[in-house]
C-alpha cells in the first residue's frame, strides 16, 4: 500500500508544481487571446457602423 501511495504522490506532485509554475504563462496567453478577440470585434463593429452611416446618407 505504501508503494501505491508513494507512486501516486510522485505522479501528482510534479503535475501540481508544473501547473503552479505555468499559471503565469496561461494568464499571459489568455490575456493575449482576449485582446485579439476585442480587437477583432472592435474592427467588425466599426466597419458595420461606418457601413450603416453610409447607407443612411444615400
Amino acid at each position: 500500500m505504501d508503494v501505491v501511495m508513494s507512486f501516486m504522490l510522485g505522479v501528482v506532485y510534479p503535475a501540481d508544481s508544473l501547473l503552479m509554475e505555468s499559471r503565469q504563462v496561461i494568464g499571459l496567453v489568455a490575456a493575449f487571446l482576449a485582446a485579439m478577440l476585442a480587437a477583432q470585434l472592435g474592427w467588425h463593429g466599426t466597419d458595420r457602423v461606418l457601413a450603416w452611416r453610409q447607407r443612411s446618407e444615400d
